[in-house]
């Protein structure tokens, strides 16, 4: 049975959460915005309606989400008060704090993803690090543990590059995943070096290994956010897809790389950016894929600039670099450890099975971001 201090937990942070979120003026901004659409021309032009449609459903969501808070917290008062008439059972009382717990946390949650790059979908690439087949082997389990978490989150995955490794495993993977809600705010914090440490089957001595795979993530764009691409740094190559039968398999030079000159801001150093796209069987497609991929590498790197020049003035909080080593997964010890917050869990059958929101929780209440 919860206690009077956990009840007045619950309704001091759903009271937290109205103040935070000002619901009251984000009623009033949902009523004004929501006039602006029935407006006789609104659909005349659909780019802009779309985008106004948009910005009211995000209000809107914001709403929703409190009156869920609120209603939650709301029953449990009440649930709590029978109990005291014998009305109900502490069962029932129990099953009513679980509840508004995780309203409370989810939309405490969200608030926390205030960047305006987190409500975008994402591209999540991952590389296997120096250890041949083992690496691959990593990375091919990372590359399972993100689809089976965007399975369970309702999202799209879609693979958008795939390099098979030599004997097992895959040598490196982009994937873009799309359709479900804050994709690049919750997985931003994936972005790092990934360690396995196992008794590993491709060993015939039976020896405890480590292995290493990168995990970068990025946010998608979408045609609503103009990226400058000079086009003179640009170049093309062309290469015949590989995969699981088919006519045109390796026959028709299909698959698509892109070269870009990258010359950065700052330092005037020049990096070439290479993006290579085998999703459709058709190369023109490829070719605009590729440009999407291009365009939102771009953009991930003017973010991360200015993150850099915003965690520069920030006191007290761990320094992240994006290629450090951020998690140990560690098998016959079961247990797996996130370095940066110090967050970790036994259910490592869970974790490889897609189960890492407590991770991504942890890093979003550790190293939070406010929007600008």
């Amino acid at each position: 049975m919860i206690t009077l201090d956990q009840l007045k937990d619950i309704q001091n942070r759903a009271d937290a959460l109205y103040r935070y979120l000002n619901i009251d003026q984000k009623q009033v901004e949902f009523e004004e915005e929501q006039l602006r659409t029935q407006a006789p021309d609104f659909w005349d032009d659909t780019e802009r309606a779309q985008e106004q449609m948009k910005k009211v459903k995000d209000i809107e969501k914001w709403i929703v989400g409190y009156k869920e808070v609120r209603l939650a917290a709301d029953e449990l008062q009440l649930a709590f008060d029978f109990f005291k008439d014998e009305m109900v059972t502490e069962a029932e009382v129990d099953a009513d704090y679980q509840k508004a717990v995780a309203a409370v946390e989810k939309l405490e949650l969200r608030n926390m993803l205030r960047q305006k790059e987190d409500p975008m979908d994402c591209v999540l690439k991952i590389n296997s690090g120096a250890g041949g087949t083992e690496a691959q082997d990593w990375a091919e389990m990372l590359m399972r543990m993100y689809m089976r978490w965007a399975e369970k989150g309702g999202y799209k995955v879609t693979v958008s590059d795939l390099q098979e490794g030599d004997e097992a495993g895959i040598k490196s993977v982009t994937m873009e995943i799309e359709g479900g809600e804050y994709g690049y705010g919750f997985l931003k914090s994936e972005s790092g070096v990934h360690r396995l440490v196992r008794v590993s089957p491709y060993n015939a001595q039976g020896k405890r290994m480590t292995s290493f795979a990168s995990v970068f993530v990025s946010p998608l764009i979408d045609d609503t956010i103009e990226v400058y691409v000079d086009p003179s740094k640009i170049s093309w190559d062309t290469f015949r897809s590989s995969g699981a039968g088919g006519q045109n398999v390796n026959k028709v030079e299909t698959g698509v790389r892109v070269r870009y000159l990258y010359t950065d801001p700052d330092t005037g150093e020049e990096e070439e950016i290479l993006i290579a796209n085998t999703e459709s069987r058709k190369q023109q497609q490829n070719r605009e894929n590729a440009m999407r991929l291009l365009k939102s590498q771009l953009y991930d790197r003017a973010m991360k600039k200015r993150l850099e020049a915003q965690a520069k003035i920030e006191a007290g909080k761990k320094k992240i670099e994006w290629g450090s080593q951020i998690r140990s997964y560690v098998f016959d010890d079961r247990r797996v450890k996130d370095h940066r917050t110090n967050f970790q869990t036994g259910d490592v059958d869970g974790v490889m099975d897609g189960k890492i929101d407590g991770f991504i929780k942890a890093y979003l209440m550790e190293f939070p971001v406010n929007d600008e």
